[in-house]
């Protein structure tokens, strides 16, 4: 196998991951844009008082709080929802 041939190879290897990792980063996306709109759209006052519901609640908000302005943008576009501008 000539050297042309192996970086031939490892070029279509590298797209391939690539082509792998662009997928799995628009899942994460749709799941992401999906889960802010949930919680944009979750009345906390018909949460259950239970203490893991609660802190499965504010984990899942600070997350999606944590994430760049892009990066919500991008998951809400995924999903077809618009941010708020009053946020």
């Amino acid at each position: 196998m000539t050297v042309h041939a192996i970086k031939e190879d490892d070029v279509g290897l590298l797209r391939d991951e690539i082509e792998m990792l662009m997928n799995e980063r628009r899942q994460l996306l749709q799941v992401t844009g999906a889960a802010a709109v949930f919680v944009a759209n979750l009345d906390t006052d018909s949460l259950p008082d239970e203490a893991d519901t609660i802190d499965a609640a504010e984990m899942l908000a600070e997350q999606l709080n944590s994430l760049s302005e892009e990066t919500l943008k991008d998951a809400l576009e995924s999903v077809r929802a618009e941010m708020d501008p009053a946020t």
